[in-house]
């Protein structure tokens, strides 16, 4: 095998495929990617056994053929060479190939392709396809709530489902226990009646990488078990985290009486202000709510108090109530409108949160003592 890259185009296809390798693996040829040459292309394959990532970039093929080779080592390489550079790869045994930019030459360690894992993706039962920009949006607003309690393995990712209630509608859903966030989106052309499915969360990080390639759709096929997305010359693989997700619903208030309606971006940084002086671990911080003010307080014995007071369109009951600081601002950080509604019960029920600017999207926030 020998090819001739540029080195841009390697760069940018290394760097999209190199992030699912880990750094420490007990088998070798994990810690490699394969490498495949063939026409006027040249494929870099990944994988950890549960995702896989493949990308295409066109290159000068010498000589068609396939090896591995050692994935962040040829990453670091690539990347400190001259921008315009060609690189050329060539594979002169099955344990070693050469790597060439100019005056600079490298030679690797290597293994043979056969020796790397197939993660196909086999028969799948549901096919349809995404605006880029929608995927990421659902990506983006919900991926602050996965869970990383890996006891709780069934919440380490994004539960993407249906729902036939109202109107039929593609949702997707991530939760710790402590806040929770869905969007939800007109159902697309062969989705109704998918399985619903848990996207690991190192998937959903790898994917949201390449949501950003400048491709208007993404193609997305899915069975039980496994998901595929398809963005330009991409292709994401995965195998799909094997649990029941909970019934959700339970949690999201519906009868919730108290209505807060307060500027998003004034709240988000009296939040931030206030919480400076929070404890690290708990990071409490009390609302105080009376008719048309709202009181921020945070009181920490080690390093002293903090208040503010914002005028808010409230009235109904006083009432106290306290969350994490950090998990109020990562809701808050979500917002795109100007105003966002709290509904609230008792100081010990679930918070739900409205983006006044998306009405897709709800975040329930679950409150503590303070």
């Amino acid at each position: 095998m020998k090819v001739t890259i540029e080195r841009e185009t390697l760069l940018k296809s290394l760097n999209h495929v190199q992030g699912v390798v880990e750094r420490r693996n007990t088998i070798p040829v994990l810690s490699n990617i394969l490498i495949t040459a063939a026409g006027e292309s040249v494929k870099f394959t990944a994988t950890d056994l549960d995702i896989s990532i493949v990308e295409s970039a066109p290159a000068i093929v010498d000589q068609a053929g396939s090896i591995t080779a050692p994935a962040h080592l040829l990453y670091d390489i690539v990347r400190k060479l001259p921008d315009g550079t060609q690189i050329s790869i060539e594979k002169t045994e099955d344990t070693r190939i050469d790597v060439r930019a100019g005056r600079s030459q490298f030679t690797l360690q290597a293994l043979p392709a056969d020796d790397f894992p197939n993660l196909s993706s086999g028969e799948m039962s549901h096919n349809f396809t995404l605006d880029v920009a929608v995927l990421r949006r659902m990506i983006e607003k919900t991926r602050f709530a996965i869970s990383t309690e890996e006891t709780r393995y069934y919440l380490n990712g994004i539960y993407f489902h249906t729902s036939q209630d109202d109107a039929a509608k593609l949702c997707a859903v991530a939760t710790d226990g402590h806040r929770l966030a869905k969007v939800e989106i007109d159902m697309p052309d062969g989705a109704a009646n998918m399985p619903g499915i848990i996207i690991p969360r190192k998937t959903v990080g790898e994917l949201h990488k390449l949501l950003d390639n400048g491709d208007d759709s993404v193609a997305i096929s899915l069975s039980d078990s496994k998901i595929e997305f398809r963005i330009g010359q991409s292709v994401v693989t995965s195998k799909l985290i094997d649990g029941n997700y909970p019934d959700y619903n339970r949690v999201i208030p519906d009868n919730n009486q108290n209505a807060l309606k307060v500027e998003s971006r004034a709240l988000t940084k009296a939040v931030d202000r206030v919480s400076t002086v929070a404890n690290d671990r708990g990071r409490a911080i009390k609302l105080a709510l009376k008719k048309g003010v709202l009181t921020l307080e945070v009181n920490n014995p080690e390093s002293g108090h903090a208040e503010e007071e914002l005028l808010v369109e409230y009235d109904s009951v006083e009432l106290d109530i306290g969350f994490n600081a950090k998990y109020m601002l990562d809701v808050l950080n979500q917002l795109e409108g100007d105003e966002v509604e709290f509904l609230f019960a008792e100081s010990i029920d679930p918070v739900l949160v409205k983006d006044q600017g998306d009405v897709g999207t709800i975040y329930v926030l679950m409150p503590m003592r303070v």
